[in-house]
């Protein structure tokens, strides 16, 4: 499919790059970006020559909210129907059975910042910076703090949405906002290499694995075990478990059948 806001392309690593691409208005959401990038991640979802999928930002930023010229003059029922649209990709995300890693530099504020927190892993340039900006002009991020709570808890999650401040990459991860930090000028080829080294994985292991997480994310902790239980005795009796444990033994690299 062709879009117009986003850019996709797919390495022969089984990797695939969705871009945002709006780089002069920072990658702001819009309704037309925000319906690109949900359809951009089903696709990518579906395609079997994609095993993970990078988010990142053309320009000087990774994504610094939702556009505010599509802001005024709504109804309600309209807001909430529009609001609704900029969360999809975020919500989105979680149901995927591909890991989604978020490649952030610049400024991921606002939406931005949600959508960093809603993809499954982050990696930041050194110098990029993050925020829950809108109090700061009179609104709220409370759709983008709810992937960003789920990461770094309640009282640093308030602080964050209250607050609006942008904090560093490196204060970012010490509150586990985000996985790892590199230099700037290293972002795209540190990005693509944990890509591929979790490319490499049992496919069929890490989508279970990916959505047996969120599945048993808000369980009462016993279910949580059985339902886990449950998830692993399935994949046990996969094809690719017998082939990676096969290729352990006998000391190869396995040939994943993704059976």
């Amino acid at each position: 499919m062709t879009y117009q806001t986003v850019l996709t392309e797919i390495g022969d690593n089984y990797v695939g790059t969705i871009t945002l691409n709006r780089p002069g208005q920072l990658n702001t959401f819009t309704t037309q970006m925000a319906t690109e990038l949900y359809q951009a991640l089903v696709e990518m979802d579906a395609d079997r020559r994609v095993r993970v999928v990078i988010i990142k930002g053309s320009g000087k930023a990774f994504c610094a909210g939702i556009d505010i010229n599509e802001l005024y003059g709504k109804s309600t029922m309209e807001y909430r129907n529009w609001i609704e649209l900029m969360e999809s990709p975020l919500a989105g995300i979680s149901k995927m059975k591909k890991p989604v890693i978020a490649q952030v530099h610049g400024v991921a504020a606002a939406n931005g910042a949600g959508l960093m927190a809603a993809c499954d892993l982050a990696i930041a340039a050194d110098n990029a910076k993050m925020g829950l900006t809108a109090i700061n002009v009179g609104l709220n991020c409370v759709g983008p703090v709810i992937p960003i709570s789920r990461s770094v808890g309640r009282k640093r999650s308030l602080e964050l949405l209250l607050y609006g401040e942008l904090i560093p990459a490196s204060r970012a991860l010490e509150l586990g906002l985000i996985n790892r930090v590199c230099a700037k000028e290293d972002l795209d080829k540190e990005t693509q290499d944990w890509a591929t080294t979790l490319a490499r994985k049992s496919p069929i292991a890490v989508q279970i694995a990916k959505k047996s997480f969120y599945a048993s994310e808000d369980m009462d902790y016993q279910k949580a075990f059985e339902y886990m239980n449950e998830a692993f005795a399935r994949l046990c009796s996969a094809d690719d478990a017998k082939e990676g444990v096969s290729a352990f033994l006998e000391k190869r690299q396995p040939n994943w059948s993704e059976k």
